[in-house]
């Protein structure tokens, strides 16, 4: 029989090329009609739960690679587990909800939005969002990702809203929930105001300007005639100027330059007069800030005082130390200057116009009033110096343009009445990586109050209602209750359908005056509240899930995002985070590091890749890169990816294609029964095994899948399979030392194909179509292999591998002698070996050193030997390769003296002919 022939015929069923894109389609196909996740939550009945709770991605686009690497990392985790012994479910979501839907409603062209009414409006959006959330679900499904696909999670579901509502509900009843006029983030591109997780920095170029306001009452301490000087960035915001902040323990000096006296801080003097071109300064007084509290100032145009008062806030950093306090457009600002009863004057209005409150600069926009602001100054003698500078400046998420901090009245949620609880749970939570604790934390110590309002349609109304007397805000158990039931049957919509009193238990009356008649709120709630209340909404409902999550897993830019609105409203509800693990990404960069762009055209499209390459190649890419830090993508690296996908595919064709005939149920031999080589390859195989699954508990995919590549291409096809073909092509069908050798293949194909399954299911469940007694319908219905340690052998291993460095080095010489055209295939050659003492010892504790070196014969020479010139020096030993004597066997290919002697077979060896015989 000719084994290479059989071989062949065996890989027609399992090629060479995977045809991935063609394949993979059809393999989902099959998936859908077993209902694959179904069975394997069947299978896992009754197992511990392992849920991995799904960030939703926002139904507006096609997905993106950093969607992909995202939801190809949960996928690897949910398979993982349930291989492991989970019964581990995950329930895709989405986010539907927000200011970009209804940007791109507008601007499609397709509707006139002035001419709808909010529920028409309300429906276009609806039916946008659903329509992006089947799109990228197809398109998450083409990458392979199992989960509840016929059952997701969508913010806009009426349960799903009414859940929301009783999250607002409960943190109402704790009080932590109120009105307030605060400074906020405010888009004018967006009319709405933003929370922090909505802002991003971007680089802008501001005014820089030194400006003197004159002392009117310097209360005893500073003279007549003398100016503070302050820097801003922002002249449009002096016109709600009502005070300038000093610290109470810095130094202020006064000092006198070209006549005038100014008071500037003594830390930042040099700095100032170089920048303002003062060339003559004299030091006139010194002051701690404490003592020019009170000090009052003319504003530089208006006719009003500017207080001089203290704040913990000011720094020496920039400017002078003297700073200009506006209560209206700064949080700084707005906490001082309650302390100090300032006020609060915002003089800006929705789009971010100057109003009549900022007389002279009515109707004009805030950017715009920057320079006729500072010629007013100028021309008031009171501007000291202009220029400009670039810098990190906050812009609007999602329009990409500037923001401004603008007071207005909106709902916040009181994050400082659980500040501390919220701090205790970062420590509990399993932080991967850990540096994650840390910037949560800091995070959360820091940040203010939630403003939760947004000044929107499409979203979820915040459920209050104000009574038409007295405009007292109504909310509590009976109004939540009744308006959540009527959400859960009917969707927010009937919010804009019904009037306040169609939406009120029957009977309600102000509390406050006892009036019947109410209006409704017209803010939605920021969508970080939708996403946010995700835990409430799924992980409590859902029966196959459990509260809190195992794990949430999102990029590192949800800290400030889902992980943060999450940890709010669970500790909030619940006293608890909703999870107790968080692990986060980096995010993607181009070939050469750079942040992906459309405009700069360095973008990989996962949709493309797949259409090319195969879903599996991508999910090979996820594993890897660290994830957890920034990583890259490019075609080069693709086409590294694809050719390690090769060798893993051709290392498991060839285990495939060589266990014809083999019967793992009568045909498994031993371990104790296997010989030293055989037993070697199992122990290499379970080292790789514990190697992985310690790799796969710590999330370290790329550990993954260096493990399995090195086993594959260097372990196995580079060493073992690179022997044992002799063994597996010569050997009679039924020769023990045959089955041994197939008992190792068998063993390595199952626990290999195991081991990618996580990360290649497509390729995986391909290759267990044609595993010898598979048994399970699909990997994805066995156990993850364990490592069996009762195998190991220190001695052996350490006398193989020795041996294996030897084989390298005989290797050398070998391709040596190939380049020289001395030889052609290895079995070419036989070789004199002139090893050194310990090599020697190595040595002639092996048998058959020719089927290893794969050559047709090898001969030790003694340690001491005359080396010939003509060999070739290497570690350990001299190698000298010459042309094998004798014919080459028409059937192994080994050239031997013995080839002809046998007259039924004439072009067979000594070897081959009785087994040709015998079959």
């Amino acid at each position: 029989m000719d084994y290479g022939k059989t071989l062949n015929l065996l890989q027609t069923d399992f090629p060479m090329r995977g045809s991935l894109p063609q394949a993979e389609p059809a393999m989902q196909q099959w998936w859908d009609d077993i209902d694959i996740y179904e069975r394997v939550r069947e299978h896992r009945k009754g197992s511990p739960t392992f849920v991995l709770h799904d960030g939703p991605p926002y139904a507006n686009g096609d997905i993106h690679i950093g969607h992909a690497l995202n939801k190809v990392l949960k996928d690897f985790i949910v398979r993982y587990k349930s291989m492991r012994g989970y019964d581990a479910p995950y329930v895709p979501g989405w986010d539907t909800h927000g200011l970009p839907i209804e940007q791109a409603i507008t601007n499609s062209g397709k509707v006139d939005r002035k001419q709808m009414s909010v529920l028409e409006f309300r429906d276009y959006c609806k039916q946008y969002a659903l329509q992006w959330v089947e799109k990228q679900k197809a398109q998450f499904q083409r990458l392979g990702i199992r989960g509840d696909w016929k059952n997701p999670y969508i913010t806009l579901n009426p349960e799903y809203e009414a859940r929301q509502i009783r999250v607002f509900g409960e943190m109402v009843k704790k009080g932590y929930i109120y009105k307030g006029l605060k400074p906020v983030y405010w888009s004018p591109s967006s009319e709405s105001a933003l929370a922090e997780a909505e802002i991003e920095y971007r680089e802008k170029t501001s005014p820089s300007i030194y400006v003197a306001f004159d002392v009117k009452d310097g209360k005893g301490k500073l003279p007549e005639g003398s100016a503070i000087v302050i820097w801003t960035t922002t002249p449009w915001t002096l016109p709600a100027n009502l005070g300038i902040s000093l610290h109470p323990e810095f130094d202020y000096v006064l000092v006198e330059t070209g006549g005038k006296p100014y008071v500037i801080a003594e830390g930042l003097l040099d700095a100032v007069a170089k920048e303002i071109g003062w060339s003559d300064v004299t030091k006139k007084a010194t002051f701690k800030g404490a003592e020019l509290e009170l000090v009052t100032c003319r504003h530089p145009f208006y006719d009003r005082e500017s207080l001089v008062i203290l704040g913990e806030h000011v720094t020496l950093d920039a400017g002078t130390g003297c700073v200009h306090t506006a209560p209206g457009h700064g949080e700084d600002d707005f906490i001082v200057g309650q302390r100090y009863n300032l006020g609060v004057l915002c003089p800006v209005d929705d789009q971010g116009h100057l109003t009549s409150e900022a007389p002279g600069f009515e109707g004009v926009f805030y950017d715009k009033a920057n320079k006729l602001i500072t010629e007013k100054l100028e021309q008031s003698g009171h501007l000291l110096k202009m220029g400009f500078i670039q810098h990190q400046y906050a812009h609007d998420w999602r329009t990409k343009k500037p923001v401004i901090y603008r007071a207005t009245e909106q709902w916040f949620a009181s994050v400082d009445k659980f500040r501390q609880d919220m701090l205790d749970e970062i420590k509990r939570i399993d932080w991967t990586p850990e540096w994650g604790e840390v910037r949560l934390h800091n995070m959360i110590a820091e940040r203010g109050d939630w403003c939760i309002s947004r000044q929107r349609v499409w979203g979820v109304p915040i459920p209050i209602v104000y009574c038409r007397s007295c405009n007292h805000p109504l909310v509590n158990d009976a109004t939540i209750d009744k308006i959540a039931g009527m959400f859960e049957r009917e969707g927010s919509n009937v919010w804009f359908a019904k009037d306040a009193s169609e939406l009120l238990p029957e009977g309600t009356v102000c509390p406050e005056c006892g009036h019947g008649e109410f209006r409704k709120e017209t803010d939605i709630m920021d969508v970080w509240f939708d996403s946010g209340s995700s835990h409430a909404a799924v992980l409590e409902t859902r029966p196959e899930l459990q509260w809190p999550a195992d794990l949430y897993l999102e990029g590192s830019d949800q800290y400030r995002g889902w992980f943060n609105s999450s940890l709010i409203t669970g500790v909030a509800v619940r006293g608890q985070a909703p999870y107790e693990g968080i692990l986060s990404h980096g995010f993607t960069l181009d070939g050469e590091g750079r942040k992906m762009s459309k405009s700069i055209g360095n973008t990989v499209d996962p949709n493309q890749v797949c259409g090319k390459l195969g879903a599996d190649i991508l999910r090979l890419w996820v594993s890897s890169v660290d994830y957890q830090a920034d990583h890259r993508i490019s075609d080069n690296i693709l086409t590294q990816i694809t050719e390690v996908y090769r060798k893993i595919r051709n290392t498991l064709r060839f285990l495939l294609g060589n266990l014809s005939g083999f019967d793992p149920a009568a045909d498994r031999v031993p371990f104790d029964k296997l010989n030293e080589l055989d037993r070697f390859a199992v122990i290499r195989l379970n080292r790789m095994t514990e190697k992985v699954i310690k790799a796969y508990e710590n999330y370290e995919f790329h550990l993954v899948y260096q493990a399995v590549h090195h086993f594959c291409a260097v372990e196995m096809s580079a060493f073992y399979l690179d022997i044992v073909k002799d063994r597996l092509y010569v050997s009679a069908p039924n020769d023990p030392a045959r089955k041994a050798c197939q008992t190792v293949l068998y063993e390595a194909l199952t626990v290999i194909t195991k081991l990618i399954a996580p990360i290649l299911p497509h390729t995986a469940d391909e290759v267990w179509k044609h595993t010898p007694a598979a048994g399970a319908l699909s990997v994805q219905l066995t156990d993850m292999p364990t490592a069996d340690v009762s195998v190991y052998d220190p001695a052996l291993e350490q006398k193989w591998e020795k041996l294996t460095e030897v084989r390298d080095e005989v290797l050398k010489a070998l391709e040596a002698a190939r380049k020289d055209k001395m030889i052609g295939n290895s079995l070419g050659a036989s070789v004199q070996l002139y090893p050194d003492a310990e090599t020697a010892h190595l040595l002639a504790r092996f048998a058959d050193l020719d089927q290893l070196f794969i050559v047709s014969a090898v001969n030790v020479k003694e340690p001491g030997a005359a080396v010939p010139e003509s060999a070739m020096k290497l570690k350990g030993l001299s190698v000298l390769v010459e042309v094998a004597q004798g014919e080459k066997c028409e059937r192994c290919w080994v050239v031997t003296p013995d080839v002809g002697r046998d007259e039924e077979h004439p072009t067979l060896c000594g070897r081959c002919a009785p087994i040709v015989k015998s079959m």
